[in-house]
């Protein structure tokens, strides 16, 4: 093995400088290495909370030839959940021969909310580009976003900030997902704010009619791009974020001409679809790992 020493399982790396110097060629890892980065933020950001992690799969470690996934975690927004409920589907994805890159940002309760949620999560995305060039054995030519819950929403958003106005927050991204799947998400938040969900509302800072212009901002059913493919899983018996959201997200894409699909998993919850020992979970290991490379359609 050459250039980088793999750690131990459950070891992480001490970060990673942002640089745009290339890491060293590495021929082969033994097992699923882990780097942490810090990335930039438009302010003094917080080291506690703007960071990524890199799963590096085992095996060879060629030029181009490791597809990427991103997750996003949910928790509302909220300062209760943070990156670290991603780890074990980190790391099954990993051991699927993926490099993951999972990222953490500002939440409500811990120097989050609007803007700064939003924009972290902007950054993080664009921060991939700089993983790119020190990591050159991933592939970016046919990039994945994964999130759960609010993760969701912020992962269908980060697939097409490239239409929003220069002025709005997460304008001209320096990274493009070409795909997303998006996992009990909260894709209609205006009608989910308006059918009850006062989590978007606290995120937000008010509801669609008192701060109308954050929700087009935000909002992903209200900045749809045919041209990025999402897949938008969600449990039938999901009681925090109801099915609604997906299927009418999916509808409206679909009535715009693009291309999206609706998997509905019988008798999943809202948190099941992301829980290891679910019986739903190796189906959505399956979804990933087929949205990385398949028409949507391929993969319901």
């Amino acid at each position: 093995m050459l250039g980088l020493s793999a750690c131990s399982t459950g070891t992480t790396l001490p970060p990673t400088p942002s640089s745009s110097v290339t890491a060293a060629p590495v021929e082969h890892l033994d097992e699923v290495t882990v780097h942490r980065f810090d990335y930039p933020t438009p302010d003094d950001g917080d080291s506690e909370q703007n960071w990524a992690e890199l799963y590096l799969p085992a095996g060879e470690q060629r030029v181009d030839t490791i597809p990427l996934v991103v997750l996003i975690h949910g928790g509302a927004w909220q300062s209760a959940l943070g990156a670290d409920v991603f780890e074990p589907l980190a790391r099954d994805l990993a051991d699927r021969g993926m490099a993951v890159y999972n990222i953490e940002y500002r939440r409500v309760g811990s120097g989050g909310g609007w803007p700064t949620t939003f924009r972290d999560v902007a950054s993080a995305l664009d921060h991939v580009v700089v993983v790119d060039r020190q990591f050159p054995q991933i592939d970016t030519d046919d990039e994945l976003v994964v999130g759960h819950s609010a993760g969701a929403q912020l992962a269908v958003w980060g697939g097409t900030r490239h239409k929003l106005d220069d002025d709005e927050v997460g304008a001209r991204p320096l990274f493009r997902p070409t795909r997303v799947v998006s996992l009990a998400g909260p894709l209609d938040m205006t009608y989910a704010a308006t059918h009850g969900d006062d989590r978007i509302v606290t995120a937000l800072g008010g509801t669609p009619a008192q701060v109308p212009q954050r929700y087009t901002m935000v909002d992903p059913i209200q900045n749809i791009d045919p041209d990025t493919p999402v897949v938008a899983v969600h449990g039938t018996a999901d009681r925090m974020v109801a099915p609604a959201n997906s299927q009418r997200y999916v509808a409206a894409v679909v009535r715009d001409g693009g291309d999206a699909e609706a998997v509905l998993i019988r008798g999943g919850n809202h948190g099941s679809v992301v829980t290891s020992t679910a019986p739903e979970y190796p189906r959505i290991l399956d979804i990933i790992s087929g949205a990385s490379a398949a028409d949507v359609q391929d993969v319901a």
